[in-house]
C-alpha cells in the first residue's frame, strides 16, 4: 500500500479537493482505493454523504486511531491511501506525514500561504524528511511557463521545498464538482481540471514506480498545463 498524504498550515488551500481528485483517479484506473479523513471539519466525509457512487470509500478517523486505520486498510487490500488532515499545525498533521510515503503541501501563489511554508517544512523535518512536494494551486489558467518556473525557483531557494511538476489552475469546476460529491473528471471528463488532477495521479503513480529514486528525471517534466 502507498500512502499519500495531504498537508498545511491553513484552511482553504484545496487539500480536500486534491484528495479526492486522486482517490477518483485512482479508482478510476482500478485501483483499491482509501481516502482517510482525519480533518475534524469531516470535509472529505461530507463529501462521500453528498456522493452516489461507492468509490472511494472515505474512513472519517482520530488522527490518534491513524495507524490502526491504515493497518485495517492494508489488511483489506488497498493500493492507495490518501489522507486529508486539517488546515493547522498540529498532531494530525504531524501523524499523516509520517506515515506517508509521499507528502504532497498544496499552495497558492501568494504571499499569505506562501509564508506558512517554512512552517511545514519543519513539520516535514519532524516527520523524518519524508518525501515532498509543493503542489501549487490557484494558478491563473494563463499563467505563462516561466512565471511557474519562477515561482518553482523562489519556492525552492527560499524554503528548499521542491514543487510538484504538475499543478493545478484556478477553475470552478473543482467548487461546482463538490456540491453534489463528485470531482471534475466526472462533471466534465474532457475539461481542464479533470486533466490536471489525472496528470498529478500521473505523477504520483511514477514516484510509486521508482520510490523516490529519479527524482531528478520526475522533476524534469513540464510543469504547465
Amino acid at each position: 500500500m502507498f500512502t499519500i498524504s495531504l498537508v498545511g498550515q491553513k484552511g482553504g488551500t484545496g487539500k480536500t479537493t486534491t484528495v479526492l481528485g486522486l482517490a477518483v483517479a485512482a479508482a478510476r484506473a482500478g485501483h483499491d482505493v482509501a481516502v482517510i479523513d482525519i480533518d475534524p471539519q469531516a470535509t472529505a466525509a461530507n463529501w462521500k454523504d453528498r456522493r452516489q457512487d461507492e468509490n472511494p470509500p472515505v474512513v472519517s478517523a482520530q488522527a490518534s486511531r491513524l495507524k490502526q486505520t491504515l493497518d485495517a486498510a492494508r489488511a483489506g487490500g488497498v493500493e492507495y491511501a490518501f489522507i486529508d488532515t486539517a488546515g493547522r499545525s498540529d498532531d494530525s498533521a504531524l501523524s499523516a506525514a509520517r506515515a506517508a510515503d509521499l507528502v504532497l503541501i498544496p499552495s497558492r501563489p501568494n504571499i499569505v500561504e506562501v509564508e506558512t511554508l517554512p512552517q511545514v517544512r519543519d513539520l516535514l523535518r519532524l516527520a523524518g524528511n519524508p518525501p515532498a512536494f509543493v503542489l501549487l494551486n490557484g494558478i491563473h489558467p494563463t499563467a505563462g511557463r516561466a512565471s511557474v518556473a519562477d515561482v518553482h525557483d523562489a519556492i525552492r531557494s527560499l524554503f528548499g521545498l521542491t514543487v510538484c511538476p504538475v499543478h493545478l489552475c484556478q477553475r470552478n469546476a473543482y467548487a461546482e464538482a463538490m456540491t453534489s460529491g463528485r470531482v471534475p473528471q466526472e462533471v466534465d471528463p474532457d475539461g481542464k481540471a479533470g486533466d490536471e488532477l489525472n496528470r498529478l495521479f500521473e505523477f504520483v503513480c511514477e514516484f510509486v514506480n521508482t520510490r523516490g529514486e529519479n527524482d531528478v528525471e520526475i522533476l524534469g517534466h513540464s510543469a504547465t498545463a
